[in-house]
């Protein structure tokens, strides 16, 4: 098993902010509480450790990524897209692939998941591209 830096949880919030900043252009406290299901008063204080951490940033009303969060958050991100599209393509239902892309994205090594892509990558665009048009 991979040891990542911030774990599960942290690693979640960062992708949730990366994913809410690329649909709505910005993202709120609100939005990553309604997004993860958690109460405001959770996301503020994950945040504020974020924050500590140099993850992330507060401007004004927004919750921005750092680079060194960014980059956290792209990876995590990559292999959820990846594992998601992967699973789907081999039959597994939208919801619960997204689930188990959810799980495996935090455990996979990078090295592993870089051997996969290698090895599947392919496979796996073709199937997403297949089935989107």
């Amino acid at each position: 098993m991979q040891n990542h830096e911030l774990g599960q949880s942290k690693e979640d919030y960062l992708e949730a902010i990366e994913v809410l900043t690329q649909e709505n252009g910005a993202c709120r406290l609100t939005d990553v509480a309604e997004y993860l299901h958690f109460s405001k008063p959770s996301v503020s204080i994950a945040l504020r450790k974020l924050e500590d951490g140099g993850y992330v940033q507060h401007r004004d009303w927004q919750v921005v990524l750092t680079e060194k969060g960014r980059v956290i958050a792209d990876r995590t991100l990559e292999k959820h897209r990846f594992f998601r599209a992967l699973f789907e393509s081999i039959g597994i239902p939208g919801e619960r692939a997204n689930e188990e892309a959810c799980a495996v994205e935090h455990v996979i090594s990078e090295e592993s998941f870089r051997q996969m892509v290698r090895y599947w990558g392919d496979l796996a665009g073709k199937d997403a591209a297949k089935d989107a048009g």
